[in-house]
């Protein structure tokens, strides 16, 4: 990110740049700073937008080959491509000598490093990766916004709206704009503002869910199911986020027995320290075994829907009360 932003201040630009990782806000104001800086808004001769798999890459070369219009350099921008991971030995090819003019902006959430492509893009561009931010960067990040509207946030209220929100920096800017319009005439926001304002996400559902299942709260677990069918979230997909609670519970629970603290364990299973503290005390209340068992029966029911042996919203409910008792 630093190396970008010195090109963007030098101008003095590579002609490929790889932006990826999880962080899909930080991969989207790169890709848009690169391409105000590379490209005017007015240009649309020579600026070029691809987005998605089947991108055909003798396109992408033939119009890399065009000269611009009127201009120093025409800029392409392939999004979510897949280039990365396979069908990129054409474009690694062509991009050992690309010519001057064309300039390049790859946007991609995963790459696979060992692809001649990405081997090719690291030796003659610049490469960004954009990981799934630290607790510490999020807050700092949060705390500059708040402080920007004459605001001030309590330690507690700040972890009660990371916790809402989760990692992802699209969806704190959201909720963080609502919780500033809902304060406006405060001087201070509370937690109780949070909880008030803030959506709940779908996995804190399936969190508090795992949760009543462990204490055998089955009214609790069927009523939660109950509110997110109600959210117009699929079965399938409740079943599916139930298994992945039960599998980062049973990663947890490993890495905990081998003598990892929160923030490792945090950072190995992508969760910030203070929820991984949340997971590794839902995580002592069930056995390994328990949460293997219960994995295979997420597969089992998956597969009953799937062969037409139950319904879907049937085989969730049945799961539910399974693990209740």
């Amino acid at each position: 990110m630093q190396r970008i932003n010195e090109d963007i201040q030098t101008r003095q630009f590579k002609n490929i740049y790889l932006l990826y990782g999880e962080e899909a806000y930080l991969r989207k104001q790169y890709r848009d700073r690169l391409k105000n800086a590379l490209t005017d808004d007015e240009d649309t001769m020579n600026y070029n937008y691809f987005e998605g798999k089947g991108i055909s890459a003798g396109a992408v070369i033939d119009l890399a080959e065009t000269l611009p219009f009127f201009a120093d350099r025409r800029l392409i921008i392939i999004e979510n491509s897949g280039f990365f991971k396979q069908g990129g030995e054409q474009l690694a090819e062509y991009l050992n000598s690309p010519p001057e003019t064309a300039y390049f902006v790859f946007v991609e959430t995963e790459v696979d490093k060992r692809s001649r492509l990405f081997k090719v893009v690291s030796a003659k561009g610049t490469v960004a990766e954009f990981p799934v931010q630290s607790e510490t960067t999020l807050q700092k990040w949060v705390l500059g916004m708040i402080k920007k509207e004459d605001k001030l946030i309590s330690g507690s209220a700040l972890h009660c709206f990371l916790e809402k929100t989760g990692t992802d920096m699209e969806n704190i800017r959201k909720e963080l704009e609502k919780l500033m319009c809902y304060c406006m005439e405060k001087e201070a926001i509370t937690e109780q503002d949070v909880e008030d304002i803030c959506t709940h996400r779908v996995s804190n559902h399936i969190f508090d869910m795992v949760n009543a299942i462990a204490d055998k709260k089955q009214k609790e677990a069927l009523n939660l199911y109950y509110d997110l069918l109600a959210l117009k979230e699929p079965p399938m997909r409740i079943l599916f986020l139930i298994a992945r609670q039960y599998n980062m519970l049973l990663q947890v629970k490993e890495l905990k027995a081998k003598g990892y603290d929160n923030k490792s364990i945090g950072e190995k299973v992508g969760l910030l320290p203070f929820i991984a503290g949340k997971y590794i005390a839902q995580a002592s209340k069930f056995q390994s075994n328990y949460l293997r068992r219960a994995l295979e029966d997420c597969v089992e029911a998956e597969e009953a829907v799937k062969t037409g042996g139950i319904n879907d919203m049937m085989s969730v409910e049945l799961l539910i009360v399974k693990y209740s008792v």
